[in-house]
């Protein structure tokens, strides 16, 4: 390193550990927003508050009512206040799933028709609505072939043989996350945000703050390279953002019991690879901004479309196709999954060869693009 390149890191070293303000920002604030946001975000769904209308009054509705709040999906609150509008307890939030058994349903099941029931479900939150929906459809599955089992049995017992029953079974196994737990999959997403908004917007408004109290000035009257000067400025940011990833990793593994099954200087790679693309933006964004206040909003302006195409919450597959495209210029989906393939499936350099590709050429050319555009406003 040169002189120049020393004395400037050594001068953004001192102005952010002398902020008082901005420190616990750049340390304390991710473990608290990863302890947060991943205890917070949670895509299980259980124990939907469920009322009965029970409309036919006999032995069988009843056994499908206590058959279908048996399992721990649907829990009994009671009867509906009122059967004929079992809709009302939904839309009032008193319930979250209404079962309508109509009248009729033990005469069609004794003369072997199709009895039909009625789940009413609220779709105002979409996951809940689409876990009521599947969930009752699984429930109905298993309680039919209940009643076929005991059918079964009569009909042994009258014929005095052992009536064949064909069933399907199947072995489910799920890799990588078998208990199906939402912080696996949401710890790294947060990670992965929670250094984008360190880095982009401390980097933003660090050079805009001295271009307000008038430093800046100073420092370009020096006898220094502007690429000393930019590098000087990136650097210590670059190793802010390295600690952070590793004191949020360190949380993830303890709180949230996160593993590490891939190889951490791979990891490490591909980390850098992503700071150098949040800083390097938060350095464009500043040089493009003349005061703290632009540079904050234009730094807001970018990270929300960038966390919400990043396959963070959503999958991306499930974004309209014409957004889709857009997403291939997001640095943050390439460093989600290149988190989740290194911490939760092992996955290699070849596994992931796209995603760092795509990573160090956005990192290198917004690096690139600020650097020279820090060295046209010093000209």
């Amino acid at each position: 390193m040169t002189p120049g390149l020393m004395a400037v890191m050594r001068k953004e070293i001192r102005q952010v550990t002398r902020d008082r303000r901005l420190m616990p920002m750049l340390i304390i604030a991710p473990v608290v927003q990863l302890i947060v946001f991943g205890s917070a975000v949670d895509f299980e769904v259980e124990h939907l508050n469920t009322v009965v209308c029970d409309q036919d009054g006999t032995a069988e509705s009843r056994d499908l009512a206590r058959r279908f709040t048996a399992d721990k999906s649907f829990v009994d609150i009671g009867p509906a206040r009122d059967c004929n509008h079992p809709e009302e307890d939904v839309r009032d939030q008193r319930a979250d799933v209404a079962l309508v058994v109509p009248p009729g349903y033990a005469r069609d099941l004794a003369v072997g028709r199709t009895a039909q029931v009625q789940v009413l479900a609220d779709g105002t939150n979409p996951l809940y609505g689409r876990f009521a929906r599947e969930s009752a459809a699984a429930a109905m599955d298993s309680i039919s072939a209940a009643m076929l089992i005991q059918r079964a049995e009569r009909a042994r017992g009258l014929l005095q043989a052992e009536p064949v029953i064909p069933r399907p079974a199947a072995q489910i196994r799920v890799f990588y996350n078998p208990r199906m737990k939402s912080p696996m999959f949401m710890v790294p997403g947060v990670a992965a945000m929670i250094l984008l908004v360190v880095t982009t917007i401390v980097m933003a408004m660090n050079l805009a703050r001295e271009r307000e109290m008038g430093t800046l000035e100073q420092v370009i009257v020096t006898p220094l390279k502007s690429w000393e000067l930019v590098l000087g400025k990136v650097l210590p940011f670059v190793v802010v953002g390295c600690f952070d990833v590793l004191l949020v990793l360190t949380v993830g593994t303890w709180v949230f019991d996160l593993p590490i099954r891939g190889s951490l200087p791979l990891l490490a790679f591909g980390t850098l690879l992503y700071i150098l693309s949040t800083v390097g933006l938060g350095l464009f964004i500043s040089v493009s901004a003349k005061n703290q206040q632009q540079a904050f909003l234009m730094a807001f302006s970018v990270m929300m479309p960038g966390i919400l195409l990043s396959g963070v919450m959503t999958p991306i597959e499930n974004m309209p196709h014409w957004l889709q495209p857009l997403t291939l210029l997001n640095p943050i989906r390439y460093y989600v999954t290149i988190l989740r393939g290194i911490l939760l499936k092992a996955a290699t350099f070849q596994d992931l060869a796209f995603e760092f590709t795509a990573l160090a050429f956005f990192g290198v050319s917004v690096m690139v693009a600020a650097g020279l555009r820090f060295r046209k406003r010093l000209g």
